[in-house]
C-alpha cells in the first residue's frame, strides 16, 4: 500500500472511531448494535464493524463470505453480525478477493488475515480490547479462514496494520478438502490437481488439521446441505479431534446449505460458543 493510500485509510478509520466513541454510529436493527460505516481495510475491499453499545474486553469475529471461490459478497452476513453484536462480540462482515477479480490463492488468505488486523486495531480505536480475536466463514470462506488459522504464517501479506493469529475459528458449512471439489476449487487454486499437486496439498485445510493444535474450532453444518455435503465437516472435525484440537461439531437438523449462515438459525449457537471463549489475548 502507497503512504498515500495508508494515510488516506488512517483518516477515514479516524472518523470511524469518533462514531463509536460519539454513538453517533448508524443503529442496528437491535438497540444494543452500533453498526460503523464501511471502510476499505485494503485498497478496494471493505469491512463493515458491528459494535455492542458498551466499551471494554469482547471478542472479536471477522466473517469471510462464501462465494464457491469465484465471488464473496459480505452482505448476506450482516444478520449474524449483528447477532454477534448484541451478544457483546465486535463482528466484522468483511469483502476479499476471488477468482472474479483475476486472483488465486494464496490471496484471498491474505485479505483474510489483512482484514483480522484491521478488525483488531479498529476495535481497540473504538474502545474494545479483544480477548480472543476469531475468524468465521462460511462456505468458501470457511475453507479460507480455516487456512488463515491453522497456517497464518504460511502466506504473507501486506497489511496496514500489524499481523495477528487468529486465536479460534468458526466454520460454516465448508469444504475443507478441496480434492473431493476439484472442479469447483480450480477457481482458487488455478491449476488443476494433477498440474500442481503441491500447490493443492498446501492449500487443504484437513491436510492441516495437526497445525496450531491449541486453536479452538466450532463446525457447523446443515444435515440438508445439498451444495457441500455434511460429510466435509465431519471429515475434517475428526481430523481436528486427532491432532488435539478442542472441536464442536453441530450438524443442524433440517437446514440447508443457506441456512449455515442464518442468525435464526446458528445465531444463538453460534454467539454462546464465541463468547465462552477465554482470554486468549
Amino acid at each position: 500500500m502507497t503512504a498515500g493510500r495508508r494515510a488516506a485509510g488512517l483518516v477515514s478509520r479516524t472518523a470511524l472511531v469518533a462514531c463509536a466513541l460519539l454513538a453517533a454510529c448508524t443503529p442496528g436493527g437491535d438497540p444494543g448494535v452500533r453498526v460503523l460505516p464501511a471502510h476499505d481495510y485494503r485498497p478496494g475491499l471493505q469491512a463493515t464493524a458491528h459494535l455492542p453499545v458498551r466499551t471494554g474486553p469482547a471478542q472479536v469475529v471477522v466473517l469471510v463470505p462464501g462465494g464457491g471461490w469465484v465471488s464473496a459478497d459480505p452482505s448476506g452476513l450482516a444478520g449474524l453480525a449483528e447477532h454477534l453484536a448484541a451478544a457483546g462480540a465486535v463482528a466484522v462482515p468483511v469483502e476479499i478477493r476471488a477468482a472474479r477479480d483475476g486472483v488465486v490463492w494464496p490471496t484471498p488468505v491474505e485479505d483474510v488475515l489483512c482484514a483480522l488486523a484491521d478488525a483488531a486495531v479498529t476495535s481497540r480505536e473504538a474502545g474494545i480490547e479483544p480477548t480472543a480475536l476469531v475468524l468465521l466463514g462460511h462456505s468458501s470462506g470457511a475453507h479460507l479462514a480455516a487456512l488463515a488459522a491453522l497456517a497464518p504464517h504460511d502466506v504473507h501479506p501486506v497489511c496496514a496494520d500489524p499481523l495477528v493469529v487468529p486465536d479460534a475459528l468458526v466454520g460454516l458449512a465448508g469444504p475443507y478438502d478441496v480434492r473431493q471439489v476439484p472442479e469447483a476449487a480450480v477457481a482458487l487454486l488455478g491449476v488443476r490437481p494433477e498440474e500442481d499437486p503441491a500447490r493443492w496439498v498446501a492449500a487443504d485445510p484437513l491436510l492441516l488439521a495437526d497445525r496450531r493444535p491449541d486453536l479452538p474450532v466450532l463446525l457447523v453444518h446443515g444435515d440438508a446441505d445439498d451444495v457441500v455435503p455434511p460429510a466435509q465437516s465431519r471429515a475434517f472435525d475428526l481430523a481436528l479431534r486427532a491432532a488435539g484440537h478442542p472441536t464442536s461439531l453441530v450438524v443442524v437438523p433440517g437446514a440447508g446449505h443457506a441456512d449455515a449462515y442464518s442468525a435464526d438459525v446458528v445465531g444463538d449457537l453460534v454467539a454462546e460458543w464465541v463468547t465462552a471463549l477465554g482470554p486468549r489475548r
